[in-house]
Formats: structure tokens, C-alpha cells, sequence
């Protein structure tokens, strides 16, 4: 695709470039991330089909991939397996939704080493555990107690992590007290400038807070993190929480932008006071228990997400299904139940369907089938369109240093 550079160059201007420019590379490394890292593309292309126009409207991720689901610590201090990304969340037919799912399945089969017939049986199994849960019209969630499989696994993982062990992951201890590890990993180093605004804001926010200590900052760093947001303007904030060295907390401070579906859906949306709201707003709709510390901020004059920062690691680790299908239909059928669930829980709300709509619509049986097809055909423009990201980039179309020069 000939506009593929100016398209890709278009939506990431005025990002961080050191960062941006680790997003470009990670970009060239598979199809699959090369999808995580467009999702403004994938809509761009993705083809008018009547399957979705019938589609009833919910309020959707926006960004629906098998990377974008993992474990956090609730507000209610429990943790939870669910949908952790909703920069793009917006109010779209429902489908849009899976369309994206079973897209990254395909796509992602070289990564995850699946065959072709199990990549698809992977698409079938999401599409029917979806309009499962629609049918029975009942939101439910995924915790420890519930979980299975390699959901299980990572639970069983996270409950033997103390605190201590999740803090020296991404701080260095002198003495008693910790500071960010600045690697170039998870985090880079941030200027005097940025220290001090980043500190003046949280001094801010404290003070409206019922226990302002609780978020005394002791260092801060650019976070590295996710694919399709690299180079939003991000922030790691190590605070004191509930006492040095070990009861110190992680707080992430990203700058929330204009959903990249929203333009491509004919649904009329609602008028959100920030995007910042849009993205906390659907989020607490669509979590069964909203994630800990979350707020819509403003910093410098600009609108924030903050929020616990949720570790990369807890995530399930897909590759380890050893060859068993079993153990990666398990996963999937979680991935599509939870989307489900969250459709249902958020129905009713700014013009989205309302739970019978949802019931009759997974009690059908004629979008299934098109769906999946529908899919294959992302799939192919997705691999084109990587294939001529990769003749671009390797030609230094996305040389961030000589576009500089």
C-alpha cells in the first residue's frame, strides 16, 4: 500500500520519538504486532459489511486483541482477570468488536504457532462462547475461584508475589528507601522539567485525596509500555502509599487521545467532558470492579488517565500452551465471555443496546459464520499491509533520527 507510510507517520506525529521509535521497531518484528500497534489502521480498512451495520451498538474496548486482556488489583482490593485497555472505547455496533478478536487470532497464528484449522477453530470457539453469554443475558467475572487453565495458572502466579517482589521488578532498594529503575525497558529517564510538573501535579491531586501521604512521590519516570499507545506522553510515579520500602506503590499517568475507531462508526456518540472521561466512564462500566486508583485527570492543561500501573508480566503467557489446544480455547473462551459480559453491564447506557437486544441478538445464528470470514479478510489486509510497513521501514521511511536531520 503505497499510503501506508504517510498514514502511519500521520497518526503518531507529535509523539515522544525516543519511544516512538522503539514502537516502529517492535512494529517491523510480526504481523501480529504490527497489529497491536495500528489499531487506527485495522478500522481504517476494515470493510463496510452488513454484519456489522446489524450488529446492536455497545460500548466497546475499541482495541480487542488477545494482548489486551490481563490481571489487575481492583478498587475493592481483589484481583481480576479482564479487558485492561480502553483508550479507544467508544459506542459501536457489537461486533466490531469480535471482528478485531478473531482478527488477532488469525493474524497472530505464526506467533502462537498454530495451524490454520486451528486458528479458525479458535475463531469458532470465540464466536460461539460469545453469543452464549449474550443468550443467557447474565453478567458475570473472572477471579481466582473461577478461573481455569492458564487464566489459573497466572492467578496461582500472582497470589505467590509479595509486594516486595513486584516493587524490585521495576525499583532499586538503598537502604530504605527505593527508586525507579531506569532501564530502557520499562522506564527512561525523565528532565528536571517533567519531574517537577509531574510532582507539582500529584502534590495537587493529593490534597484532594483523604489521605494525601498515601501519594508523596519519590521518583518518576517515562514508562515504556503497550505498543499502540509507545510514545504517548506516559509517566511510572513511585509514591509512598502505605510506607517505605515495602509498601510503596506504582502509579501510571498516560495522556488519553481521541479515540481511532470513533471515526469510522456510524453510531452517534455521546459528548464526553475529556477523553480522559470517555476512557474511565466505559471502563467502569464495562470491569466488573473498576481497577484501583482510577481517575480522570487534567496535567498541563491536558487530559490524563491515572490509574495502579498494571504490570506487562500479568498477562497470561499464550505461548506456553504447549501444544494443547484445549488450553488456548479455554483462554479464548474467557476473552469472549468477559467481552460479552461487559456488553451486557454496560447496557442501557448513552443510547447502548439494552440487555434483551443483546439476548435476542446472541440467540441468532446468522452473523457467526460471516464474521469469520469477514475476519479472514482483515486478516489478508493486515498481512499486506505489514509487508509494505516492512519494504518502508527497511528503506528508512520510519527513520525517526533522519526525518529529524
Amino acid at each position: 500500500m503505497s499510503d501506508i507510510v504517510k498514514i502511519i507517520a500521520s497518526f503518531n506525529t507529535g509523539r515522544d520519538p525516543e519511544r516512538l521509535a522503539m514502537k516502529y521497531k517492535a512494529m517491523r518484528s510480526s504481523p501480529f504486532v504490527f497489529l497491536r500497534g495500528t489499531c487506527h489502521l485495522f478500522y481504517e480498512r476494515l470493510p463496510r459489511a452488513q454484519v456489522l451495520d446489524d450488529a446492536p451498538p455497545v460500548w466497546i474496548c475499541g482495541d480487542m486483541h488477545l494482548e489486551n486482556f490481563g490481571s489487575y488489583k481492583a478498587d475493592n482490593r481483589l484481583i481480576y482477570f479482564d479487558n485492561n485497555d480502553f483508550d479507544e472505547a467508544c459506542l459501536a455496533p457489537t461486533l466490531y468488536e469480535l471482528v478485531r478478536l478473531l482478527s488477532s487470532v488469525l493474524v497472530g497464528a505464526v506467533d502462537l504457532k498454530l495451524s490454520r484449522a486451528q486458528a479458525l477453530a479458535l475463531c469458532h470457539t470465540a464466536v460461539d462462547s460469545y453469543a452464549a453469554a449474550l443468550a443467557f443475558g447474565k453478567s458475570r467475572w473472572i477471579e481466582a475461584e473461577t478461573a481455569a487453565g492458564m487464566v489459573r495458572d497466572l492467578f496461582d502466579a500472582l497470589a505467590n508475589r509479595t509486594r516486595a517482589a513486584h516493587l524490585d521488578r521495576r525499583t532499586v532498594l538503598k537502604g530504605k528507601l527505593r527508586t525507579l529503575k531506569v532501564d530502557g525497558k520499562k522506564a527512561l529517564p525523565v528532565g528536571d522539567k517533567q519531574r517537577a510538573a509531574v510532582t507539582q501535579f500529584m502534590n495537587q491531586f493529593a490534597a484532594s485525596e483523604p489521605n494525601p501521604d498515601f501519594y508523596r512521590i519519590l521518583d518518576v519516570a517515562r514508562r515504556i509500555a503497550g505498543t499502540g499507545s509507545l510514545g504517548v506522553d506516559r509517566y511510572v510515579i513511585l509514591v509512598e502509599g502505605k510506607g517505605s520500602p515495602d509498601g510503596n506503590f506504582l502509579i501510571d499517568l498516560k495522556e488519553a487521545l481521541p479515540s481511532s475507531v470513533m471515526p469510522h462508526v456510524r453510531v452517534p456518540q455521546p459528548k464526553w467532558a475529556t477523553e480522559a472521561q470517555r476512557v474511565v466512564d466505559v471502563q467502569r462500566r464495562n470491569q466488573a470492579v473498576s481497577q484501583a486508583f482510577l481517575h480522570a485527570v487534567e496535567f498541563n492543561q491536558r487530559s490524563y488517565v491515572l490509574r495502579s500501573l498494571q504490570p506487562s508480566e500479568d498477562r497470561v503467557a499464550l505461548s506456553d500452551w504447549d501444544g494443547k489446544l484445549p488450553r488456548l480455547e479455554a483462554v479464548v473462551n474467557s476473552m469472549a465471555e468477559l467481552s460479552a459480559w461487559a456488553h451486557l453491564r454496560s447496557g442501557g447506557r448513552q443510547k447502548s443496546s439494552i440487555a434483551d437486544e443483546l439476548i435476542a441478538f446472541g440467540n441468532r445464528k446468522d452473523w457467526q459464520l460471516p464474521l469469520i470470514e469477514l475476519a479472514t479478510q482483515c486478516e489478508t489486509l493486515v498481512m499486506d499491509d505489514w509487508k509494505a510497513y516492512c519494504e518502508a521501514y527497511d528503506r528508512g521511511a520510519f527513520d525517526l533520527t533522519r526525518a529529524k536531520g
